[in-house]
């Protein structure tokens, strides 16, 4: 039986899945970003406890099938930009559609209607959070970061950064007061600004 999650995008959450999973005596086949696969029916009195128990963690239980399409666009999302450094052979478009089996125009008008923004602005957004990390960990150069992320070139980062963040890389780099959002924030800070 597969379940599916709200705001269960990084590895913490897994953890805190797996870890809720078994004090409730569920065996999982597999817990990934945003699902889990568990190997026998869930009782509705087991299904309230468990979300009750990751209410606390953020992450909610989906049932919905819309909030899980929506659910899955981003956590593709998440997965390319912070989990993987292999570069789209195709567009992102073209990437959604063919992962979730379903009409780009669809996915793309669920997702803007139920979240108030655009999948291209929510890709957007954890580029530039992911932009604002690397550079935090002081490793790689802006080139490096450019080239990593996928971007064309410095100066198509240094303007998408400055568009969303209002600053230059360099003026976040200098600017210590200037904070990145934790990974589970961007992804439900689109989520509460679209609800209200």
């Amino acid at each position: 039986m597969k379940i599916f999650f709200k705001n269960m995008v990084s590895i913490r959450c897994k953890l805190t899945v797996r870890s809720e999973l078994e004090k409730l005596g569920l065996h999982y086949k597999t817990v990934e970003l945003g699902e889990a696969d568990i190997e026998e029916n869930i009782s509705t009195k087991q299904w309230n406890e468990l979300n009750i128990t990751l209410k606390r963690s953020g992450i909610e239980l989906l049932q919905d099938r819309k909030d899980i399409i929506n659910q899955k666009i981003k956590n593709i999302i998440v997965q390319l930009v912070h989990y993987s450094e292999d570069p789209l052979e195709i567009n992102l478009s073209d990437y959604l559609a063919q992962k979730l089996n379903k009409d780009y125009k669809y996915l793309a008008k669920l997702f803007s209607e139920t979240q108030g923004i655009t999948i291209e602005q929510f890709y957007i957004a954890h580029k530039i959070e992911k932009i604002k990390e690397l550079i935090e960990y002081n490793e790689l150069t802006l080139t490096e970061i450019a080239w990593r992320l996928h971007y064309s070139s410095i100066a198509h980062l240094s303007n998408q950064f400055k568009k969303v963040t209002g600053v230059t890389p360099s003026t976040f780099k200098r600017n210590e007061h200037i904070k990145r959002r934790g990974l589970e924030e961007v992804c439900t800070m689109y989520t509460v600004l679209a609800t209200g």
